[in-house]
């Protein structure tokens, strides 16, 4: 069954902080070897990408279990932040048990409003983390004021397809947003401007195109 190219898509509902976080506290012992799995090569291909920029201060938005944390070069100084204590802890392990040294933290926090001084970063990279947000025009934001001038924002998500089967079957999934945790039915639209698409690096992502890797450049001083 084909869905109409001309069907116009509902906006998402919000997820709020609790759903998120009672949803990866039942996702937390099983994450790495579900999503895991399917999300690696979209992982690899975005830490490549944060390795190859200018900049050393870089901020993992949804560090999650710290699946990504080993594929940073030693030349980059990594934070990691995510709203699930228990995502969290096991990303410690991880830290600990692989003597990750260019971790410089990993805290529990609210990827809207973090707290972090403006420009504290040249890299924030949010990682499966926009269709999971209650806000991801606040996410953008902060991320935005977080990162230096003539710095980078980069986000690998998965985005609701425009057409076909695909579309189908992220649109029957979307009422079960909170129970999974994420929206599949999420739209790039909910999180860029227009014009902040039109000036993005969009790649596609392995396996099959289902993750999608936008770098937005930011201004210089």
């Amino acid at each position: 069954m084909q869905v109409s190219e001309t069907r116009k898509h509902q906006p998402h509902s919000a997820m709020d902080k609790a759903a998120v976080q009672a949803a990866y506290k039942r996702w937390a012992g099983v994450y790495d070897g579900l999503f895991g799995a399917i999300s690696s090569r979209a992982r690899r291909q975005t830490v490549s990408l944060v390795n190859s920029l200018p900049g050393r201060e870089v901020l993992e938005v949804g560090v999650g279990t710290g699946l990504a944390l080993p594929l940073y070069t030693t030349q980059k100084r990594v934070t990691g932040i995510d709203l699930s204590s228990e995502m969290l802890a096991l990303a410690r392990q991880r830290t600990a048990k692989m003597n990750l040294t260019h971790v410089a933290g990993l805290h529990e926090m609210d990827a809207e409003a973090t707290g972090f001084p403006d420009q504290s970063f040249d890299i924030a990279a949010a990682m499966f983390v926009a269709s999971v947000v209650p806000n991801p025009k606040q996410l953008i934001a902060e991320m935005r004021r977080l990162v230096r001038p003539g710095g980078h924002l980069l986000f690998v998500n998965h985005f609701i397809a425009n057409a076909g089967p695909r579309r189908w079957v992220e649109e029957v999934m979307a009422p079960a947003s909170h129970a999974l945790g994420w929206h599949p039915d999420f739209a790039m639209e909910a999180l860029f401007t227009p014009a902040e698409k039109k000036r993005a690096i969009i790649r596609g992502c392995a396996p099959f195109g289902i993750f999608t890797l936008v770098h937005l450049p930011q201004e210089p001083a």
